[in-house]
Formats: C-alpha cells, sequence, structure tokens
C-alpha cells in the first residue's frame, strides 16, 4: 500500500547537489535508468537515451516557451518597490498574476514600470493571484524583452549569463513562468539519431505556473489543492499518439507536464482527442495510469506534487531509494540537473 502521508516523500538532499547552471553540454547530463517493478538501475550519460527506445515508440513533448514573466516596478502610490510574475493571459491586456507585496498590491493599485507600462490591480483572484491589466504606449507582449526578466527556479541562486539557457531547443508557444526541464537534454544531435531509428515525436503545450514549485503542506497529501495550468492538446498530436497505441509502439511522456496533459485528456483506453483548456490533475501513488507508458523526467524536490508522480508511475519505495542512490552517485539535482528514464 502506498503512503498518503506528506513526510513519506521526503529526503535528504545536500544543497551542493543542486545544480546552478546547465551542463556545458546539454546532452552530456547524467541519466539514470529505473526499470520499473525490477529493482534496480543503470547509469549512464543521456547520449545512451535513443537506446532505450524502439522504432516505432512516440515522444510527446511540452513545446511551452518561457516569457520574461518577471516585472519589477514602483507602485504609483507610495513609490514603494513591487513586483508582478506573469501567470496567464486572460484576454486583451489583462492578464492572472502574482504580486508582491501583496498586501500593498490591493484592487485600484497601481504599478509604473520603465518605458511608460503601467499596470492596474483589478480584482481579487485568490490563491494570492491578481487580475491586472495593462497599459502602455505598446502592446504589453512587445515590450516584455525589454523590461521582463525570467523568472527562475527560487533555488537557483545566480542569474543566467544567456536567458536562453532556461529554454528547451524546441521551444515554441508563448506562456510559460517556468521551464519544461526534462527536455532540457534533447539537441538536434539526439533527435537525428531518434530519427533514424525510426522514433517519432510530437508536440503539446502546458504554460507551467510557479504553482510548479509550491510545496505540499497537507501532511494527508490528498487533501492538497493542485495549482492549475493551461494545455493544448492539438488534433494533429492526439491522433499520432493514437495511431502509435494502435500500432503497439510505446508512448514516451518528457517530463511530468507532457504526463499530465496526456493522462487528463486520455479515455480509458488511453486514446486521446483534441482538447484545450486547465487541468488540476494530482497525480500521486494509487492513479492508474492511462496514456503513458515510459518517462523521462529530471529529479524533483522532496515532498513535491512532481516527486508524488514520478511515485505514482514507478512505485514510492523504489523512486525514493533510487533519489538516496543518485544522492550518493552525485548526481545533479532539479531544474539544471541530470535525468531519470523509468522505463
Amino acid at each position: 500500500m502506498e503512503s498518503t502521508r506528506l513526510s513519506d516523500y521526503d529526503y535528504e538532499l545536500p544543497p551542493g547537489a543542486i545544480a546552478q547552471e546547465p551542463a556545458a553540454q546539454r546532452d552530456r547530463s547524467r541519466m539514470m535508468v529505473l526499470r520499473r517493478h525490477q529493482g534496480f538501475s543503470t547509469h549512464e550519460i543521456f547520449t545512451a537515451f535513443p537506446g532505450y527506445l524502439a522504432p516505432g515508440d512516440l515522444l510527446v513533448m511540452n513545446n511551452t516557451r518561457v516569457i520574461p514573466a518577471r516585472l519589477l516596478g514602483r507602485r504609483l502610490r507610495d513609490g514603494g518597490e513591487a513586483e508582478l510574475l506573469l501567470l496567464h493571459r486572460i484576454n486583451g491586456d489583462e492578464w492572472l498574476s502574482m504580486v508582491r507585496p501583496g498586501r500593498k498590491l490591493k484592487p485600484g493599485a497601481a504599478v509604473l514600470f520603465e518605458g511608460g507600462l503601467q499596470a492596474r490591480i483589478e480584482d481579487y483572484a485568490g490563491r494570492g493571484q491578481r487580475l491586472v491589466r495593462f497599459s502602455g504606449p505598446e502592446p504589453l507582449e512587445q515590450l516584455l524583452p525589454r523590461l521582463g526578466r525570467v523568472p527562475l527556479p527560487p533555488y537557483i541562486k545566480q542569474e543566467l549569463k544567456d536567458p536562453a539557457q532556461y529554454q528547451t531547443i524546441y521551444a515554441a508557444e508563448n506562456g510559460s513562468s517556468a521551464a519544461p526541464t526534462a527536455g532540457f537534454h534533447f539537441t538536434p544531435e539526439i533527435f537525428e539519431q531518434l530519427r533514424r531509428k525510426g522514433v517519432a515525436w510530437t508536440f503539446v503545450t502546458l504554460h507551467i505556473g510557479p504553482g510548479t514549485f509550491q510545496p505540499v503542506r497537507e501532511e494527508d497529501i490528498r487533501s492538497h489543492q493542485m495549482h492549475r495550468e493551461y494545455y493544448r492538446l492539438g488534433a494533429a498530436a492526439a491522433a499520432r499518439i493514437n495511431e502509435t497505441r494502435r500500432q503497439g509502439g510505446r508512448i514516451v511522456a518528457v517530463g511530468t507536464t507532457v504526463c499530465r496533459v496526456l493522462e487528463a485528456a486520455a479515455g480509458e483506453r488511453g486514446f486521446l482527442k483534441e482538447q484545450e483548456g486547465w487541468t488540476d490533475l494530482f497525480i500521486y501513488p494509487g492513479y492508474v495510469f492511462k496514456a503513458v507508458d515510459l518517462l523521462l523526467t529530471n529529479f524533483h524536490l522532496p515532498r513535491s506534487t512532481l516527486l508524488m508522480l514520478v511515485c505514482a508511475f514507478a512505485g514510492q519505495q523504489q523512486v525514493l531509494e533510487a533519489y538516496r542512490l543518485a544522492v550518493r552517485e552525485k548526481y545533479r539535482f532539479y531544474s539544471f540537473g541530470d535525468s531519470m528514464l523509468l522505463l
């Protein structure tokens, strides 16, 4: 029986194991290969990844692109500092945002930024969020590249030399405030190896919000309220996935975000159809997977919903033992760290 106690999803991680920058060569990161239900793992370099796949397998990848969603400005009323983190565009110039300091940014408050951009807090949106309307000499999307900053995870303590380091090479759809980090390991050379082997790939979109880093606070994890994220599964991707399943190929989710999209969209037999919307699917041990056969992911924070998803996929005790092994073997953890392939 898998545990629903938060304290059972903890592990000790030395601070020095948290990667502060990406590997010099993306595909030279390490990869632990964990064979589900067999109780053993092997250690590889990511260049070995194609060798674990078979002709007819299909990779599903999240093509979201991180936007410079962190805006620093001054409150119009008293000149104090203010910070906005864009979460999702509602319509026109209205955005769902997180704000700081929340007690100073109530409905009616305004924030000024460089370049004449102004934000007005329109309403509360629950869970510390606000509905914000922007106005300025240019549309917000045109100003963001100049005014916005890449919103790095809280455990990365230094600025990036190049913001492109916090993007996958196939990022295409603007909208995330965090990157789908399992995709960081892919290079053109890896894609060429996959193509030669007869392994195909397709894309879905899930715009990742900062809720992915929010800790679970309830000791009974079933009481946790999962954050909502916008996703889109196109008709072509759904057809490709369904045909792969009919032909006996395996569906390989590149990252937990892809896993959540596929499982949220899948019918009981694992087939999908074109759709878009919001998902707050919380996957923890006891969940029965319908659409995902293999999972590629990085190493996740203790007590996090992402770790719980991985435990649901491969077994809580086996995953936690693999994490303890990764610490002993000095794997690099979190966004810029090494990967784990779950077979």
